[in-house]
């Protein structure tokens, strides 16, 4: 079974229901502030923190004067305008004493159905993490109106979790984990401290969502979890109304662990293996050793490109003598590539006219 210790990259998703106080639809700042302490211990050990936030509705029908109940789509999208401000604001207010930078990341789940808005997604994250930054995440609620009206910032978290590559996503709830019945409702019901494999039985022990600011439910988490666990990812839900919930549940709190079927980078590997590729570039042989020894694919090694594909789409990668080295995710057209190649990575600017990436396929996104 997993343990918070020894997360290398953490995901943790929040619910509005932590977040905002049902009674006065404000902000609970003292949580918040406790949450800040617990994420600033966790980066000190050297572990990437990322944050998938509820709360934009939440914050914005309090602000609206709107009442704690089912919105109409056109409110709901109104009050995600107002309190998304007001989100943002008040993660940095907690996390900058701390000397941490954060930055608002607005995604959908089709982000991480169009290969072209996936790769941006990732790339984005790495660059964020890379730079020491903590990246806020929600859903984009004034646009995505499947979000607004089902509610599934859990499977968002699970999709951001795979998307970043990350070993472990916590899902603080106002739950302490996954029980064989409702809790609430039947007084013998056992809590599960263990799940390794997620069936039709574990989907079934799922509920509703308790809460009319918490749209997700049970049945999301389990959801998240199978989305989660099969790219590589532990899981757990744990409860979050206690201050410092993750230090609570770093010392011994209670927990569901849903454990991974695989570890995050062979998971995305054979993603990318299933692929049917749109084209080839051809490679000269420094730039095939360079790929052999774990590079990234430049634009200098490229001799020779065949076929039409956008950004995002699978690409073999051949050497001279036509004998396939491995497939990848390119991060130019056709036509971009044909234009690059050959050329030096700071040449790029110059040639398209805008600033590109270096690499026309990177390291984690090829499968040798």
């Amino acid at each position: 079974m997993a343990a918070l210790r020894d997360a290398k990259r953490l995901v943790v998703k929040i619910g509005s229901a932590l977040l905002v106080d049902a009674k006065t639809g404000k902000l609970r700042r003292d949580w918040l502030v406790s949450l800040a302490e617990d994420v600033a211990a966790i980066r000190k050990r050297g572990t990437d923190v990322i944050v998938v936030s509820s709360g934009s509705i939440a914050l914005g029908r309090g602000v609206l004067g709107l009442p704690v109940a089912a919105l109409p789509l056109e409110q709901s999208q109104a009050a995600a305008a107002v309190g998304q401000i007001q989100l943002a604001r008040a993660y940095e207010e907690v996390l900058s004493p701390h000397g941490i930078i954060t930055a608002q990341v607005l995604v959908t789940i089709e982000d991480s159905a169009d290969r072209r808005r996936y790769l941006n997604a990732r790339a984005t994250m790495e660059t964020l993490l890379g730079f020491g930054v903590t990246p806020i995440v929600n859903e984009n609620d004034t646009v995505a109106t499947d979000e607004i009206r089902f509610g599934d910032n859990d499977r968002l978290a699970a999709q951001v979790a795979v998307t970043v590559g990350a070993d472990q996503l916590i899902l603080l709830s106002d739950v302490d984990g996954l029980y064989t019945d409702n809790p609430n409702i039947n007084k013998d019901a056992q809590h599960i401290e263990s799940v390794d494999v997620i069936t039709s039985e574990i989907e079934g022990m799922a509920g509703d969502a308790a809460s009319a600011l918490s749209k997700g439910g049970m049945k999301t988490k389990v959801m998240a979890a199978k989305v989660a666990t099969e790219a590589g990812c532990a899981m757990a839900i744990t409860l979050g109304t206690p201050l410092n919930p993750l230090a609570t549940l770093q010392n011994g709190g209670r927990a569901t662990w849903f454990n991974p079927q695989t570890d995050p980078q062979a998971a995305r590997k054979r993603w990318i293996a299933t692929m049917k590729p749109r084209g080839v570039y051809v490679l000269d042989d420094g730039a095939a050793k360079a790929l052999a020894a774990g590079k990234s694919l430049l634009p200098a090694g490229v001799v020779k490109i065949e076929g039409r594909f956008g950004r995002g789409d699978p690409v073999t990668i051949c050497n001279t003598a036509g004998a396939s080295l491995g497939l990848g995710l390119t991060r130019y057209t056709s036509e971009e590539a044909q234009q690059i190649m050959g050329r030096r990575s700071d040449e790029i600017e110059a040639v398209l006219g805008y600033k590109g990436r270096a690499a026309l396929i990177h390291r984690d996104d090829m499968v040798l």
